[in-house]
C-alpha cells in the first residue's frame, strides 16, 4: 500500500512537470535537458494571483488555484498566504487550493475596530468560504494557523473532511513561551519596528528570525521578507493591526477546546518539523492522543516552525495519503 502511495505520487509529480502544475498556474520552465518542470511559484506570481473577498471583515487577501474538491491552507504569523506556494504547485491538479491571508497578516484590509482574535479569525473564514461557494474543506494549518484550524473544526465540524496540522498551538501550549517575547513588544508598540528593520537588513532577519524558524536561513530571501513584512508595516493602521494580532493571542484561545476536540472523528496527520523549540514534540504527541481520527506524526528531521516552507513535497505526500487519492 505504501508503496502504491509513493507510485502515486512520483506519476501525478511526473504528470504536472509534463502538463504544468494546473490550469491557472503560469507556463512550465524548460530545464537544460529540455524536460519542463513544475515551475515555483514567485511573490511576483503569487501577488498577480491575489484576489480580495469583499466581507463584512473587510477585503480578506485570498489566493486560489486549481479545481474541485477544496483544500484550505492557514499560515502561521507573521507571514500570509505566500507560505503554502510549494504545496500549491504540488497539490492544485488534485484539489482546489485557497490560502487566505488572515486579518491583521498579510494584504487583507480590514476596519480599524475589527477584531482581529482567533475566534473572530474562525468566523471571517467562514464567510470566506460561503462567498467562494465552498461548502467542506480540507484543511491544512501551520502555528497559529493551527489554532484557528482546531477552533474551525470545533464550529463548524461538518464544514471539515480532513485536518492536516504542523507546528502549531495546542491547548495546553498557547501562546508558547518563546512567543511571549513578541505579544510583549506588541504590548509596547515596537514589534511592527523590529519587524520593518528585515526591510532595511535582510541579513539580520536571516540570522534572528530565520535561524529560529527555518532549517536554512537562507530560505528567507530578500523577496520572501519582502513579501512578509512589508504590508503588516506598511501604516500606522497595519501596524497597530499588527500588534492587535499579536496580543489577541491572550488570553488563550485554545482555552477548553480538548474536550470537544475529544468528539471529533474526521482524519487528522500531524506532520511535525522535529528540531522546532517554539512547539516541541510533546505538543504532536498531544495531538494525537487527543484527536480520535488521528493517523499518527511523522516527524521532519531538522525541520523547524515553517519547514512546510521548505519541505512543500512533504506537505505534498502527506495531504495525498490523508485524502487517500489514489
Amino acid at each position: 500500500m505504501r508503496r502504491r502511495f509513493f507510485l502515486k505520487f512520483a506519476a501525478m509529480t511526473l504528470a504536472a512537470s509534463t502538463l504544468g502544475a494546473c490550469a491557472s498556474h503560469p507556463e512550465s520552465r524548460s530545464t537544460t535537458a529540455g524536460v519542463t518542470a513544475v515551475p515555483v511559484t514567485d511573490a511576483a506570481t503569487w501577488r498577480a494571483a491575489r484576489r480580495f473577498a469583499p466581507l463584512s471583515f473587510g477585503k480578506i487577501a485570498y489566493v486560489e488555484r486549481g479545481s474541485g474538491e477544496v483544500a484550505l491552507f492557514l499560515h502561521g504569523a507573521p507571514l500570509n498566504g505566500f507560505q503554502w506556494r510549494g504545496a500549491f504547485d504540488r497539490l492544485c491538479d488534485l484539489r482546489r487550493c485557497i490560502a487566505p491571508d488572515f486579518m491583521g497578516l498579510g494584504y487583507s484590509e480590514v476596519p480599524e475596530h475589527q477584531s482581529l482574535a482567533a475566534a473572530a479569525q474562525v468566523d471571517m473564514l467562514a464567510a470566506l468560504l460561503d462567498s467562494l461557494g465552498a461548502s467542506q474543506v480540507d484543511i491544512v494549518a501551520s502555528d497559529s494557523g493551527g489554532a484557528v484550524a482546531q477552533l474551525f473544526l470545533v464550529k463548524f465540524p461538518a464544514r471539515v473532511r480532513t485536518l492536516l496540522l504542523t507546528n502549531c498551538d495546542t491547548e495546553p501550549n498557547s501562546p508558547p513561551p518563546k512567543v511571549m517575547p513578541a505579544i510583549e513588544l506588541a504590548r509596547a508598540g515596537t514589534l511592527a519596528a523590529d519587524t520593518a528593520a528585515w526591510l532595511t537588513d535582510p541579513a539580520m532577519a536571516r540570522s534572528t528570525f530565520g535561524a529560529a524558524v527555518f532549517q536554512n536561513p537562507n530560505t528567507l530571501t530578500n523577496e520572501v521578507i519582502e513579501t512578509y513584512a512589508s504590508p503588516v508595516v506598511s501604516s500606522p493602521k497595519r501596524q497597530a493591526q499588527y500588534h492587535a494580532f499579536h496580543q489577541a493571542f491572550l488570553p488563550n484561545p485554545l482555552a477548553g477546546i480538548e474536550a470537544k476536540l475529544l468528539g471529533v472523528h474526521i482524519p487528522v496527520r500531524i506532520v511535525w518539523g522535529a528540531s522546532d523549540d517554539i512547539f516541541s514534540n510533546e505538543d504532536a504527541h498531544y495531538l494525537d492522543r487527543t484527536f480520535p481520527g488521528s493517523q499518527g506524526i511523522r516527524f521532519v528531521p531538522g525541520g523547524k516552525l515553517f519547514f512546510q516552507e521548505e519541505n512543500p513535497d512533504i506537505i505534498a505526500e502527506e495531504a495525498l495519503r490523508l485524502w487517500k487519492v489514489d
